[in-house]
């Protein structure tokens, strides 16, 4: 029985990622059935300076690109990458730019209880399509519910150490592998991808990883 153990680096508030994730969902619905697949989501961040309240979207993007417009020209890039994707990222809802070390914990606890799938794709619902803060620890434990966390104390979690060792060390190992841009795809820990790849890309990848290709 074909196994393949995949890795997805990644962070919570990028648009390229929740569009690879879609693609990479499409991809294993398309594998045989005897394939078996397991997902792990390790962490990325774009903005690490970023403070830990966050900032203003609008200024943090102006300061970054230059421009509103150029943010927002980026902006419709990205939506539209996103609706040939089957998906909606809705930026006119988005206010802030929030520091994600805490939805990455919140990821690596997911990861613990079998369902870190679940609770990576309400992230990117709450960000991408409602345009809450996921910063905020209210928001993260909504969006833990939404993902099967709904009998963890959450902000209790938040408030305490757990995870803050396991994120920094996913850090450092993207950084050791040379990451510098997500989604990164990497199958039985060696062969990787880049980038929102297309599911077809995604699926060969499976396949070869598997021997199958």
């Amino acid at each position: 029985m074909p196994h393949v153990d995949i890795t997805v680096i990644s962070d919570a508030i990028c648009p390229w990622c929740f569009i690879g994730k879609r693609h990479l969902d499409l991809a294993l619905a398309e594998l045989p059935e005897e394939f078996r697949v397991s997902v792990a989501w390790h962490p990325f961040e774009l903005n690490p300076d970023m403070p830990a309240e966050g900032l203003s979207r609008r200024d943090y993007r102006t300061a970054k690109f230059g421009s509103w417009e150029r943010s927002r020209a980026l902006d419709a890039q990205v939506e539209a990458a996103a609706e040939q994707a089957g998906i909606q990222i809705h930026h006119e809802r988005m206010t802030r730019t929030p520091n994600t070390f805490d939805a990455h914990r919140l990821i690596w606890l997911a990861g613990e209880h079998g369902v870190q799938s679940a609770v990576v794709s309400a992230l990117f619902r709450r960000y991408f399509v409602e345009g809450e803060d996921i910063g905020d620890s209210a928001v993260l434990a909504s969006a833990a519910r939404d993902g099967g966390l709904a009998d963890i104390d959450i902000p209790a979690f938040l408030a305490s150490d757990q995870g803050r060792a396991e994120v920094k060390a996913g850090l450092d190992e993207a950084r050791r592998l040379g990451v510098s841009g997500v989604p990164t795809f990497i199958f039985n820990g060696t062969t990787g991808l880049s980038g929102a790849q297309p599911p077809e890309a995604l699926r060969q990848a499976i396949l070869e990883a598997a021997g199958r290709g």
